[in-house]
């Protein structure tokens, strides 16, 4: 034992071992902040293995900043800054998510005041007891330093040896990079959550990252101006398309429920597998003199997936080229968006229901810019055990457990219901579906139609709640697919059973597979009819806020009316393609719409028409992506609008604001609950779901 004692502190009196050591103090630190502080998802041992090694590599190369400095007692106090400045970020981090359940951005760093007005009450409240860990070994160190008990190593490092751990350092973190591209493609483009970076590449990867896209984004910011903003004036006022005079104002003054069919595509509708249908209520409701719904919807969703939805039904702009523009841009972004635009014109309360963390695609930060009044996430709901699946609460759970917080919201309401059931791979628990797997070479191409049907469920006994509690009368559902289910590379499986032979399998028909459904269910009204215009996600807003009376003229919105005469029914793809009633473009050829045909020589008409096509895309995405990275809407208001605040927006507590509102209010409350004589309605509420029992 004393020879062993002896080699390691013969090791520590080592300028290389002293290193090592802090090297490894600071990476058990990181591991103890993963275990006891953050909840990162990690499952599987590759995952595990990955979370073990990702604080090495950065540790290595920032750390290493010492070795190079040649005196040796300014290369150890440097070495314990850098520790202590690292460990700061890391403990800085841990008490943030303890409030937020989310990592700091290089903008709560700069500007402290909104980390400090955001964490309620004293950051000394949102300490542990086992915080003392992440600091003891600094205040260790260098008492040990100055009481001489680790020596100061004054001989001189070999010349190579700062570079050579650099390099490894470096060497490291790519094989780190790769190991986490594996298990998650695109990780560092296509951010959808910041605990995903933390967990494949640790805090210092995630801050340099966020520093690199705050700064990116900083510049272009800077550089804008309101002159920029002209061009996106122009296009969007020749664009604009005016309301039809019988729909404008058919739906004013009903509550607007949202119900987002995650990765729902339109095939789906009236489709069978072995007889049975897959979505038995949806088909019904696809074709109820109730509903207006549409044969040629398409999502427009870039690498933002669910996010990219969420933002064009919201706000009428195009997702990003690359990323997603709630994570990379929502922060700090000025929005004029749908629970905004509805509260300052009609009075709408507003709220948002997801099974997953409040963090996931940066969904806290970006409804609060947005003027989401409440947001129930993963938190307000019993989402343990089985009762999850996948990204979050299972959707017969969701609906079911969202009654006793709808109820309790002010009438007219604007509120977002968000599945996450049918989701990639789209597994079930046994006890959850009956329904028979599709049979194919493709595991989640036979899922895919139980968790389907799953969903079809789900809405159907929402529904059935809405009618029984009364708010069915006093509503318009809308119900829309974010985005594809089935991506490209599985329509090959998928294509039998279509109908199609995977061998004659074209661009032209993974175009026409991006169509989802988008159904508007109002009431009362007997008009509704299978719609066969062309339309895209982007224009879901304008066309309920005329739906709701509300002019959109004011608003700098990309999407037109379905409804209207004049609708834009070309179709952008967020890669550059299109569809129209005439023609696809499609990986850099063009169909002929009704046949598929590739049209491999264009008249001249043709030509004229397809290029003007392909100009109006560019166009619309150009000045898009122009308005989002400028952050221009600062420097537009419209008239009678007033921008969001964002720090009015506290998303703790939700009920117990809802309640306390209602009983402020007394009789002037106009909740379901108030509307019930303070009887809730939550009994009405009927589910077959086993975990419910």
């Amino acid at each position: 034992m004393n020879a062993l004692l002896t080699a390691i502190r013969h090791r520590v009196n080592s300028r290389l071992g002293f290193f090592g050591l802090v090297v490894i103090l600071f990476w058990l630190k990181t591991l103890l902040a993963y275990t006891l502080d953050f909840s990162l998802g990690v499952s599987g041992i590759y995952q595990y293995f990955i979370l073990i090694i990702n604080p090495l590599a950065i540790t290595l190369i920032f750390f290493g900043i010492a070795l190079y400095i040649k005196k040796p007692w300014w290369s150890y106090l440097t070495l314990l800054v850098l520790h202590a400045a690292n460990t700061a970020l890391l403990y800085f981090n841990v008490i943030y998510y303890r409030e937020f359940t989310d990592f700091m951005t290089i903008n709560t760093i700069t500007g402290f005041s909104k980390v400090s007005n955001g964490i309620s009450g004293s950051s000394l409240a949102l300490t542990k007891g086992h915080d003392v860990f992440y600091w003891l070994d600094i205040v260790v160190l260098l008492v040990l330093l100055l009481a001489r008990l680790i020596k100061v190593d004054k001989k001189p490092l070999p010349r190579r040896l700062p570079w050579a751990l650099t390099s490894l350092g470096v060497v490291l973190f790519a094989f780190n990079l790769t190991l986490g591209e594996i298990d998650r493609p695109q990780l560092l483009t296509r951010t959808f959550d910041r605990n995903y970076i933390v967990k494949y590449l640790g805090i210092d990867a995630y801050t340099i990252n966020d520093a690199f896209k705050t700064a990116r984004n900083d510049q272009v910011r800077a550089s804008a101006s309101t002159s920029d903003l002209a061009s996106v004036q122009q296009y969007i006022k020749q664009h604009y398309a005016a309301a039809d005079p019988q729909m404008f104002g058919l739906a004013k003054g009903r509550n607007v429920i949202v119900i987002h069919l995650e990765s729902f595509e339109q095939f789906l509708i009236d489709d069978k597998i072995d007889g049975k249908e897959v979505t038995p209520f949806l088909n019904s409701l696809y074709h109820d003199k109730q509903t207006y719904a549409f044969a040629n919807f398409f999502h427009q969703v870039g690498q933002g997936k669910t996010s990219d939805a969420e933002n064009l039904l919201e706000t009428s702009t195009y997702g990003l080229p690359e990323g997603s523009l709630f994570s990379q841009l929502g922060s700090d972004n000025t929005f004029q968006a749908a629970p905004a635009i509805l509260q300052q014109t009609q009075g709408y309360s507003s709220a948002v229901f997801h099974g997953d963390v409040a963090s996931f695609w940066n969904r806290n930060n970006v409804y609060k810019n947005m003027g989401y009044q409440n947001f129930f996430d993963k938190s307000y709901f019993d989402a343990a055990g089985d009762r999850s699946i996948g990204y979050g609460l299972k959707d017969k759970l969701l609906f079911k457990d969202s009654v006793k917080y709808l109820e309790q919201m002010q009438q007219p309401f604007y509120a977002k219901f968000i599945t996450v059931t049918n989701h990639f791979p789209f597994e079930m628990d046994s006890e959850d579906t009956d329904f028979p797997k599709a049979d194919t070479a493709d595991s989640s191409v036979n899922n895919y139609f139980q968790s389907a049907h799953y969903l079809d469920q789900s809405v159907e006994e929402f529904f059935a709640y809405l009618k029984a509690s009364g708010l069915y009368d006093k509503s318009i559902i809308v119900l829309y697919g974010d985005h594809y289910g089935i991506s490209n590379t599985r329509n090959l499986d998928l294509a039998p059973l279509l109908g199609k032979s995977a061998d004659d399998w074209t661009a032209y028909d993974d175009a026409q597979m991006q169509r989802v459904p988008f159904m508007i269910h109002i009431p009362g009204v007997k008009t509704g009819s299978v719609q066969q215009q062309y339309a895209g996600e982007v224009d879901v807003l304008p066309t309920i806020e005329h739906l709701l009376g509300i002019k959109t003229k004011r608003y700098l919105q990309f999407g037109t009316d379905v409804f209207s005469s004049q609708h834009d029914q070309v179709v952008a793809f967020r890669d550059g393609d299109w569809v129209s009633p005439q023609y696809t473009k499609a990986a850099g050829n063009v169909y002929d719409q009704k046949t598929g045909t590739e049209l491999t020589k264009l008249t001249k008409t043709q030509q004229t028409q397809v290029d003007d096509n392909q100009n109006r895309v560019t166009t619309a995405l150009r000045l898009s992506d122009k308005l989002n990275n400028g952050n221009l809407l600062r420097f537009y208001t419209p008239k009678g609008f007033k921008p969001v605040q964002p720090q009015n927006y506290n998303y703790t507590d939700g009920f117990t604001k809802l309640a306390q509102l209602r009983e402020t209010l007394g009789q002037k409350s106009t909740s379901l609950y108030s509307q019930n004589h303070d009887h809730s309605t939550a009994d009405l509420y009927q589910t077959d779901a086993p975990e419910a029992k």
